[in-house]
């Protein structure tokens, strides 16, 4: 885990990671063709220390990957804003690393995870959706390199 400025706000790299797999969407960021800064929310899942997000089969997220497959992925959640103390309550968590497209097996574990964290009461439903739009979808990995998790939770 890289170290914090705010040593003090600092969560262990397990808080973090448990943290990640539990907040709702995050925002990817990478470098565009042009090398400019592109950064898109998405939602995502967790499985063994990498991060997986779905899309669809061509678009700027993927072509910004094929030029430059090193990402940053940031997440924030339970955020309050505490106005009389001029400060904020949040837990965020940013990871990095190497972006990779999965295929069969992998994407197919990886759809399921997306499906059980964001519609586990429709299961039977999700797998019938998961196989028609397999060929409509592409999914992408990240391998988690570091991770670095704040929280400011009082």
């Amino acid at each position: 885990m890289k170290e914090l400025r705010r040593k003090d706000r600092s969560i262990t790299e397990e808080e973090a990671i448990r943290l990640l797999s539990t907040l709702e969407y995050g925002v990817l960021s990478m470098i565009s063709e042009e090398s400019t800064p592109y950064g898109v929310p998405l939602n995502y899942c967790v499985i063994d220390h990498c991060l997986y997000f779905h899309c669809a089969t061509e678009g700027q997220k993927i072509d910004s990957l094929k030029h430059n497959k090193i990402a940053s992925f940031c997440a924030v959640g339970n955020t309050e804003v505490l106005p009389d103390q001029f400060d904020t309550k949040y837990e965020s968590v940013i990871v990095s690393g190497e972006v990779e497209e999965a295929f069969d097996t992998v994407k197919q574990i990886a759809l399921e995870g997306l499906l059980q964290k964001y519609s586990p009461e429709f299961l039977d439903t999700g797998m019938e959706y998961i196989k028609a739009a397999q060929n409509k979808t592409r999914v992408f990995k990240m391998t988690i390199d570091t991770i670095t998790g704040k929280a400011r939770r009082s």
